[in-house]
Parts: structure tokens; sequence; C-alpha cells
């Protein structure tokens, strides 16, 4: 499985998890059960990722919304801003160019251009920030 199927894998398991209220272990076993599907490890780490930091990252995600409010948004956008978020912050490794791409090709496949664009511009921001408080952490 390449990173960019486990990230559509983790996208959909995060939005099935905004319509449950139940522990993401048991919405990934039923996931497993009921569509027989092995959740790649990448995909595990992002969805249990957002679970533990989805306040701080909704917290984020919330800063950078201009003239929106979270409650606007559709599920498909925040699973995938959520995510994106959370690699952006924790998972170092990953260029935030590539993740940024990738939020907006998984966009592009089950949101709208217009969507995508929107998912762009505001982990754009989010990366812009981020650089910037790492730049001023150095000093």
């Amino acid at each position: 499985m390449t990173r960019r199927e486990a990230r559509e894998q983790a996208f959909m398991l995060i939005f099935e998890k905004s319509f449950h209220d139940l522990p993401i272990e048991e919405i990934i076993e039923q996931a497993t059960e009921d569509r027989d599907i092995q959740v790649e490890a990448f995909a595990h780490t992002l969805v249990c990722g957002v679970v533990e930091h989805q306040q701080a990252v909704d917290a984020l995600i919330g800063e950078n919304l201009k003239n929106w409010k979270m409650d606007r948004l559709s599920r498909v956008v925040l699973a995938i801003l959520r995510m994106s978020v959370y690699e952006m912050l924790h998972l170092q490794e990953i260029p935030v160019s590539v993740t940024i791409n990738e939020a907006v090709e998984i966009a592009k496949k089950y949101a709208t251009q217009e969507d995508a664009g929107f998912i762009n511009g505001i982990l754009g921001a989010i990366a812009d920030k981020e650089e910037q408080k790492a730049k001023e952490a150095v000093q």
C-alpha cells in the first residue's frame, strides 16, 4: 500500500469517527470486520494521532479560519484538515509540502475543487505560522 492509499484509508476512518462517538480502536475493528480491510500502520498512526491530539489540532485549524467557523466545515474537509495538521505537527520526517499536496489530492478526489483550494490555503497558513514559530524558537 502506498502512502497516499494509507492517507486515504486514514481519512476515511477519521471521517467515519465524525459520525460515531466510539473509541477509534472500535471503529478500526468494525471497519476491518465489516469491509474486510487491513488498516496499514501509517494509516493507524495518523488516525490514532488525530484522535489523541484532536483538541490541539482543532484549535490550530480554528485559529486559521478566516470568516469561517469550525461547525461550517464539511466533515470531509474537517477530516482532511485534521489528518494533515496532525501529520505536519507530529511527523516531521515528512516534508510539509508533501503533506499539503497529499491533502489537496485527497480533497480533489473526495470533495470539490473549491474545497481543495480552501484546504491548501488553511494548511499553507498553518505551515507558515509553524515555520515562523520554529525560527523564533531558534533565535
